[in-house]
C-alpha cells in the first residue's frame, strides 16, 4: 500500500475536489449544448471524451485516497 504524507494527502483531495467540479461543469455544459438542437456535434463530442478522461481520473485518485481494505 501507497503511505502519502499529509501533504501528498492534501494536494491529491485538492485535485480530487477540484475534477469532481470540471466534471459536473461539463456534463451541465453537455446537457445544456444537447438541449439547445444548434450546438456543433464535434464539440459536444469533445466535451464528452474530455469528460470521460476526467472520470478516469477521478477513479484513480480516489482508489489512492480511499484504497479497498479487505476485511
Amino acid at each position: 500500500m501507497l503511505q502519502l504524507s499529509k501533504e501528498q494527502e492534501a494536494q491529491l483531495g485538492l485535485e480530487l475536489a477540484t475534477k469532481r467540479q470540471e466534471h459536473s461543469d461539463l456534463d451541465a455544459a453537455i446537457h445544456t449544448l444537447t438541449q439547445s438542437h444548434m450546438a456543433d456535434r464535434m464539440l459536444i463530442q469533445r466535451l464528452k471524451k474530455r469528460k470521460l478522461s476526467l472520470k478516469d481520473r477521478i477513479v484513480q485518485l480516489e482508489n489512492i485516497l480511499l484504497p479497498d481494505i479487505i476485511a
